[in-house]
């Protein structure tokens, strides 16, 4: 089939697959992917009404993405926007009713279905649309770009492997890209790879990643677990995945020799596996504890499992040690800029090719460490608790190294006043 016909393909697919939505997204919901109290929202019905005046519709996938456009929303508001966040997972959905400011609201994304789309935009009429890094859904951007409403791609990113797989389809692509009305890319490399796909207007501006503030805790929470901690070492093994529970136990034994009252805090990217991990420690020998089911830390116990949404801001202040997870298990690596700007020496994996830029300058700079294996991570953490003057280093060096990378916000900001500027003389009654 040529790729010129594809996406009339791919718009009357979805229209064909529209009436099988409710089973779709009802076993999503079985398996608890979707909020069952808000399945609307996927069909593009609102559950909140649209506020008066102009409202900036950012899109972003997941936890991450959404995110990232913290700091967008906060610019967004102080210009006079009302901003509507929409991600598609019900982690993501937790996290942001706890981060948004006053001014902004969540909803879930609609489907990439022509009508629930269009019953989407009918209710929200957005002025402006910002999708996040690669959420190029072809319903939504033929939509958005029919209504003339100008469309912004930021913290773009399009890795080598994506890159290869679009090439081969070369009219979808620019097609799609071409109706977008400006591509803002994390580097220069990804600024590259738009271009060659058909982005008509694109900039390498940085990424907004390293903009967002430190993930915030609760004084009471943390003030109570610093009370069942004591004086006990403690680091954490944060956003970890199959695979890497049982290298933190190896490291843990491995520890405990110098160690005897160590204690190792999991928190794990699918907070759901709680009580599997839990298991997995036993079958060490090791005695853990369950957020989840609010267990006290005891001083038997040995390995805290934060099996809870929205606490790993919590967790990051418990220690100055942190390994971050999908990086000696998985592939990608998980995003190190959170602890990074709470302090913290920083170790990883090798496998961390999604958040590349950011490890290689903390590695450079000293603000991070990669460790290969078990042994190996229980060796640079024994460094780190026996050289105080080392772990003071490696967390200030971290923390300097994300400062000096940010300001993506100002440059989004200062594309977008191009369009803000249109918007005020071509639709007046909006503002």
């Amino acid at each position: 089939m040529k790729t010129a016909v594809l996406l009339p393909v791919y718009r009357a697919t979805a229209r064909g697959l529209t009436p099988f939505s409710g089973l779709f997204l009802w076993r999503r919901g079985r398996r608890g992917k979707e909020d069952l109290n808000r399945i609307d929202e996927r069909r593009g019905r609102a559950s909140l009404p649209r506020p008066e005046g102009r409202l900036a519709w950012l899109h972003g996938a997941s936890v991450g993405e959404g995110l990232a456009l913290l700091p967008l929303v906060s610019r967004l508001i102080a210009k006079g926007f009302h901003v509507l966040v929409t991600t598609g997972t019900v982690t993501s959905a937790r996290i942001l009713a706890q981060r948004l400011p006053e001014g902004a609201s969540h909803q879930f994304a609609p489907l990439d279905a022509p009508a629930f789309i269009d019953r989407f935009l009918d209710h929200w009429r957005p002025d402006l649309f910002i999708l996040a890094e690669s959420e190029i859904w072809p319903n939504t951007i033929c939509a958005v770009h029919a209504r003339q409403i100008p469309i912004t791609l930021v913290n773009a990113r399009l890795s080598p492997r994506s890159f290869g797989r679009w090439r081969r389809l070369p009219s979808f692509i620019s097609t799609l890209l071409g109706k977008i009305d400006l591509c803002l890319a994390q580097s220069q490399d990804d600024a590259t790879r738009l271009l060659q796909l058909g982005a008509p207007r694109v900039d390498a501006i940085g990424n907004l990643k390293y903009d967002v503030d430190a993930p915030p805790a609760d004084p009471g929470r943390l003030d109570d677990l610093a009370l069942q901690i004591g004086p006990r070492p403690i680091w954490i093994a944060a956003s970890t995945h199959p695979g890497e529970e049982a290298i933190a136990f190896a490291a843990h034994k491995a520890l405990s020799a110098r160690f005897p009252n160590l204690l190792t805090v999991l928190a794990p990217r699918h907070p759901h596996r709680g009580p599997d991990i839990a298991a997995e420690a036993a079958t060490y020998g090791l005695t853990s504890a369950l957020r989840s089911r609010n267990d006290r830390i005891r001083p038997s116990t040995q390995i805290y499992i934060g099996d809870t949404i929205g606490e790993l801001g919590l967790f990051y202040r418990l220690s100055s040690v942190i390994f971050m997870g999908k990086s000696l298990a998985g592939q990608g690596g998980q995003n190190p800029i959170e602890p990074a700007k709470l302090g913290s020496a920083i170790l990883h994996g090798p496998h961390v090719g999604n958040f590349l830029d950011v490890y290689q300058a903390l590695d450079t700079r000293g603000g991070s460490i990669e460790v290969a294996n078990a042994e190996e991570l229980a060796r640079q953490i024994e460094i780190l608790f026996t050289d105080p003057a080392l772990l003071r280093r490696t967390a200030a060096e971290s923390r300097k190294v994300v400062a000096e990378l940010g300001g993506a916000t100002d440059k989004i900001m200062l594309a977008l006043e191009h369009y803000i500027a249109q918007m005020i003389v071509s639709r007046p009654g909006a503002f």
